[in-house]
């Protein structure tokens, strides 16, 4: 299935997680990508893990919380493929604190990063993809914006802003013929959930120690299958982002086993 042959695509947070998996999905579909991210270490982690299909893949060091390495990051993308196509903005960051111990410093890093980031990856990208074919974003939003998860506020409320804002964009570009819609992962063994990650630091493994382990307990997906990969949610987003999606905006797609149910 080569739904992307001859489609140019950005995504940003392509050093590791699901925004390298989806990297690799869309390689693997004949595309031609720019893998963004602000870790060197995990670009050069895609390349090797791109294989042949490396030829058809350029990298470019972003850090999505900077605007002036947006505005250059996103040009240079553009300026490789030529145009573009689809952005997928799968970059962020996951903090977990009591809120009382959250300091006004962490909770806006939160937000930087993940939404503020994601608004100015977007507003970069609109004039090239206003000329682009069939024209998609597929933002990153979270169960978090949805469901009660404690011990991150600051995450969450970065992820109903990414939400809404895919919404009001949905509306806003609809005559200029772009789609936009939002993923909702669950449930997802990734960089950013289990610590790993190079460009998505997690703090999933630094839970406050007097956290209630209860409450996480009972987020198993009801599948019975455990966490699932990465490369779960990049299926999904591949399809939003492909014709197979051309009637689909102004939505986001919950990818989490039936834990929230």
């Amino acid at each position: 299935m080569n739904r992307y042959e001859g489609r140019r695509v950005l995504v940003t947070g392509g050093g590791s997680g699901i925004g390298q998996a989806t990297v690799l999905r869309m390689l693997a579909e004949g595309g031609r990508v720019v893998a963004a991210d602000i870790s060197e270490a995990g670009l050069a982690d895609t390349v090797a893990k791109a294989g042949e299909a490396a030829s058809r893949l350029t990298t470019v060091v972003m850090n999505v919380g900077d605007e002036q390495s947006v505005v250059a990051g996103v040009a240079a993308a553009v300026d490789a493929l030529g145009g573009l196509d689809a952005l997928v903005n799968a970059a962020g960051i996951l903090r977990s604190s009591h809120t009382h111990e959250t300091s006004l410093e962490q909770f806006e890093q939160v937000l930087r990063v993940n939404l503020v980031g994601t608004f100015l990856v977007i507003r970069e990208a609109i004039p090239a993809l206003r000329s682009g074919d069939g024209a998609a974003v597929v933002n990153f939003s979270s169960t978090s914006a949805m469901f009660a998860h404690p011990y991150m506020a600051a995450y969450a409320a970065s992820k109903g802003g990414i939400q809404s804002m895919t919404h009001a964009l949905a509306v806003e570009y609809a005559k200029d013929g772009i789609r936009f819609t939002a993923v909702q992962p669950g449930s997802i063994s990734s960089g950013m959930t289990d610590g790993s990650g190079q460009s998505r630091q997690s703090a999933g493994p630094g839970l406050p120690e007097d956290a209630d382990m209860m409450l996480f307990m009972k987020l198993q997906p009801a599948l019975g299958q455990g966490f699932a990969g990465p490369e779960t949610v990049a299926s999904v987003v591949a399809m939003l982002a492909s014709d197979d999606g051309r009637f689909i905006t102004g939505t986001e797609v919950r990818i989490d086993g039936g834990t929230h149910m």
